[in-house]
């Protein structure tokens, strides 16, 4: 059966399935560019309001000094980036920021810390965060390295909605980017903040020198985990001066990954992944407002907004608002469907009990 033979035009509604094989995975990417953006328009059609977008914010709440040596992060300890270590802000600080962000039309705040895990005695303040932001009525994300059971179970009490830990890439590319912990310490993570009930968000970084094949993989990653991510991010890297990847692929044509393949990327995660929130993350900021439109018409439909992600700078909550009214798209309003789907206990597939 050819690869085409194997994609025949989806059904209305299709089931949610984990069981993709890399090899449909790598078809769906060879499909002709107009083809798979249909497709994906419409997978993303069935399950989502299509001139929504969610509107996120993040920040930085613990600065630089990471014992990890990712080799695209200005935060690790091994980067001449020029970014200094910092403590864990105050929470006062971080409610402010979180107030904030509220007041500019985010639905979601992210906080990020710099950390391999979270030790022990950091944990009161960030429940604390947690708490203070969701008394605002708005959904909370953290991402602060590895957790055990216990600070999961931490977070769970203290409300937290989401819990971000990212794949990054493919599993077989993933030690050529990270030496000090594996990609099934990833995994592992995972199924730590699914066992505390908290939703998943994990996605990955393209445009790092890999291979469509990677891409491929790091998809395939995803889409067959027992139960999918409820949030995605697809973050185009931001080469940055002192990294590992930001000196090598600086000047080259590696640097920044071709945007009709970006978009593929974003298209394949939402076909594979129908229900989950697909966010466009770091590198935004460089992208054409041409390229923007088509990920939206693919099925992304989340972003970061705001002037800086964690260290990077974004495209700036005006700058977005002029995109969305010469786009005819608003701030989503509705629940996610998964985290819909189970409150009303209606979920299966790539759905959390």
């Amino acid at each position: 059966m050819s690869d085409l033979a194997m994609l025949e035009a989806p059904a209305t509604n299709p089931a949610v399935r984990t069981d993709w094989s890399r090899e449909e995975i790598a078809a769906l990417f060879d499909l002709p560019f107009t083809e798979l953006v249909f497709r994906a328009a419409a997978v993303h059609r069935d399950h989502h309001r299509a001139g929504e977008v969610q509107l996120c914010t993040l920040l930085s709440i613990k600065t630089g000094g990471c014992p990890e040596d990712c080799g695209y992060c200005s935060q690790s300890v091994k980067a001449d980036s020029g970014v200094a270590a910092s403590k864990l802000m105050d929470v006062q600080a971080v409610l402010q920021s979180a107030a904030q962000a509220r007041d500019a039309g985010s639905k979601r705040f992210c906080m990020g810390a710099a950390w391999r895990n979270p030790k022990d005695r950091d944990m009161g303040a960030i429940v604390q965060m947690v708490k203070g932001v969701r008394e605002m009525g708005m959904e909370t994300c953290m991402t602060l390295g590895m957790l055990t059971p216990s600070q999961a179970a931490q977070l769970a009490e203290a409300g937290l909605d989401y819990y971000n830990h990212n794949i990054d890439t493919s599993p077989e590319r993933y030690n050529e980017v990270i030496t000090t912990r594996t990609f099934q310490d990833r995994l592992d993570t995972l199924s730590v903040v699914r066992e505390a009930g908290i939703n998943v968000c994990s996605g990955g970084i393209v445009g790092m020198g890999e291979t469509r094949a990677d891409r491929v993989g790091f998809v395939h990653a995803l889409a067959t985990l027992e139960q999918h991510p409820e949030s995605v991010p697809v973050n185009a890297l931001v080469p940055v001066k002192g990294t590992v990847l930001g000196d090598m692929l600086a000047d080259t044509p590696m640097a920044k990954i071709d945007d009709i393949e970006f978009v593929r990327t974003v298209a394949v995660a939402r076909i594979t992944m129908p229900l989950s929130m697909v966010r466009l993350s770091a590198g935004r900021e460089s992208m054409s407002e041409a390229t923007q439109a088509l990920c939206f018409l693919a099925g992304a439909n989340s972003i970061f907004t705001g002037d800086k992600l964690l260290t990077a700078p974004n495209a700036g909550d005006d700058s977005d608002a002029a995109m969305f009214a010469r786009l005819g798209l608003k701030p989503m309003e509705g629940e996610e469907p998964l985290r819909a789907m189970k409150a009303v206990g209606g979920c299966s597939g790539g759905c959390a009990a």
